[in-house]
């Protein structure tokens, strides 16, 4: 999908306010924030896997947040927005914007991937 008119059709509107326009959630609203079933995070928007539950970790702020992506799933810019210097994470099929990531992360990789929970669907491991 390359057309905005198709990704309203196929988003809700707060799905197209976060991952088309680079919005953001209010913290702690989030449907997938307590999920903690073993499976895998993908983009709402295509449905590109992202993160594997065993990434997921509480890091207190209300958006989910893992401790690394899925290898080749997601794309890293600068986002210079709001006063500030971040690296805004997209989803790597479609180009949706998911969150930001950060170098304050509890696991091996140092990371905090604070992602949008409205950009993500959870597949349940079988």
């Amino acid at each position: 999908m390359t057309d905005e008119t198709e990704w309203k059709a196929k988003l809700t509107p707060e799905q197209y306010r976060v991952l088309r326009e680079k919005g953001t959630e209010r913290p702690f609203s989030g449907a997938l924030l307590n999920v903690k079933d073993e499976g895998r995070f993908a983009c709402a928007a295509c449905g590109n896997m992202l993160f594997a539950s065993d990434t997921k970790f509480d890091s207190g702020t209300g958006w989910p947040s893992f401790e690394d992506a899925l290898p080749g799933s997601v794309a890293f810019h600068r986002d210079f927005s709001h006063g500030m210097i971040r690296t805004e994470v997209t989803c790597s099929k479609c180009g949706s914007h998911l969150g930001h990531v950060f170098n304050d992360g509890p696991g091996k990789s140092g990371k905090r991937y604070c992602i949008n929970s409205v950009c993500l669907t959870f597949e349940k491991a079988k």
